[in-house]
């Protein structure tokens, strides 16, 4: 597959990067905030400017300081790796400040990876430049635009300086595929720690995702395309969530919030959570948040290889997620090392099996003889003097499985005669590890005219 036109964006922290990301490729792809350093890992995603088409890549802040393996030399060494991929790079200074130091330092890490160099002179919102983008003039690139990234200034000019570079196919709409399959879409969740972006690094055989001691790495819900047996997926890798309590930066309640979108957009969620921390009420949390929102979920128990009492500490979490997660009976629990591989294949065959599960439909036919079979082996409690009469059942739809039942008197049914027949549903059509949904209406088979016609 030919590789698509790609521009990064890069410069220091705080310069409004993320923001021009956001408006290029017109969704709120990355956390915005007055603080430096929001970004850390770089980000993609595909973009337009007109009748241009590209993958923009948006980088972590260059800073001059960075100690040999502290975070931010760790960040910086992610950012170089997005200028390797570059057709063209934006470097984007601020006008408000003028010319720094730290912007000769990224002038001169951006000339290394002698590619074509765009200059952006951001916030410049007013019709007279600010003195920071005469300033700017000095770096001695030959392309210098002004632009304000939050109110879409300059977009034109800087189309003009980006097109003598992009390839033909690039002016062509990348229009979808309608017979090309969609992408399965995995969340990556769980508490600060626990592993997610090691387990990322691993499936993707490349270390694409910032990890190390420090909790709390991870800020943006980071989309990363992945191929699993000629399957196209989508990993997110998302954001450690601690208790609420807990959290009270700014910066943290909106990765929170984007990891919580992230859950939402799923098909399948895989829950990492730490085998020496294992399924404690932060998990727990997740993890029915996952089910509220009808998601697939998939259990990995990372750190397994550093587990003396490997057995008996498998079925102490068989037992807390069994009685914790009643509305998705049966979830699938797999052991891992994210760090040396150890259960990565088990794994991806269960996100499948959680998947096709989720996606799953029953017949009417299949469904009604064994409605039949448990009315009659165990009826419905009488309630109030009378019988609860439920009569036929239909799935109306799958991701997740919901089915509608039709009867008299469906608002006294207990919800332990619920349960019941959700229980029977997940053995007998193998529906365990997703949550199902019920409608109750009240009245007879709408079928039943129709199956006499």
């Amino acid at each position: 597959m030919k590789k698509p036109f790609s521009i990064v964006l890069a410069g220091k922290p705080n310069v409004g990067k993320s923001t021009l990301f956001n408006r290029l490729v017109g969704k709120a792809m990355a956390i915005i905030d007055d603080q430096p350093g929001v970004t850390r890992d770089w980000r993609d995603g595909p973009a337009s400017l007109l009748d241009l088409h590209f993958m923009l890549y948006d980088t972590a802040g260059l800073e001059h300081e960075r100690p040999r393996g502290s975070l931010a030399a760790r960040t910086a060494d992610r950012t170089k790796e997005a200028l390797d991929r570059a057709d063209v790079i934006l470097m984007m200074v601020d006008g408000r400040d003028g010319l720094t130091h730290d912007d000769e330092n990224v002038a001169r890490e951006i000339r290394k990876a002698d590619r074509p160099v765009i200059l952006l002179v951001n916030k410049c919102e007013s019709t007279k430049l600010p003195a920071g983008y005469h300033e700017a003039l000095a770096l001695g690139f030959e392309k210098v635009i002004a632009v304000s990234a939050k109110h879409g200034e300059g977009l034109g000019d800087l189309y003009d300086a980006i097109a003598p570079h992009a390839p033909k196919e690039a002016k062509k709409k990348n229009e979808p595929d309608p017979d090309g399959e969609k992408s399965l879409n995995i969340a990556i969740a769980g508490r600060p720690n626990a592993g997610k972006s090691t387990l990322v690094n691993k499936l993707l055989g490349e270390e694409r995702m910032l990890t190390g001691p420090e909790p709390g790495l991870t800020r943006d819900a980071i989309h990363v395309a992945y191929e699993y047996q000629g399957k196209p997926m989508r990993l997110v890798d998302t954001a450690g969530m601690r208790r609420r309590a807990r959290i009270d930066e700014r910066i943290e309640k909106m990765s929170v919030q984007e990891t919580l979108r992230a859950i939402r957009l799923a098909h399948v969620v895989i829950l990492v959570i730490d085998a020496n921390m294992p399924f404690d009420k932060q998990d727990y949390l997740i993890a029915q948040h996952v089910a509220e929102e009808g998601r697939g979920l998939v259990i990995a128990v990372n750190k397994w290889d550093t587990v003396e009492r490997k057995p008996e500490t498998l079925k102490m979490i068989e037992a807390k997620v069994e009685a914790s997660l009643a509305q998705m009976s049966g979830v699938t629990i797999v052991p891992i090392s994210a760090l040396k591989g150890n259960g990565i294949g088990t794994l991806m065959r269960s996100v499948s099996k959680s998947y096709d599960t989720w996606n799953k439909r029953v017949s009417t036919g299949q469904l009604n003889r064994w409605f039949a079979g448990m009315l009659a082996d165990h009826p419905p409690p009488i309630v109030g003097g009378g019988r609860v009469k439920p009569r036929y059942i239909t799935q109306i739809k799958g991701r997740p499985p919901t089915f509608c039942m039709f009867g008299n008197k469906l608002d006294k049914l207990p919800e332990s005669y619920i349960r019941f027949l959700t229980n029977g549903l997940r053995k007998t059509f193998d529906l365990k590890g997703v949550p199902i949904r019920w409608n109750l209406k009240k009245g007879d088979n709408p079928y039943l005219d129709k199956g006499k016609s």
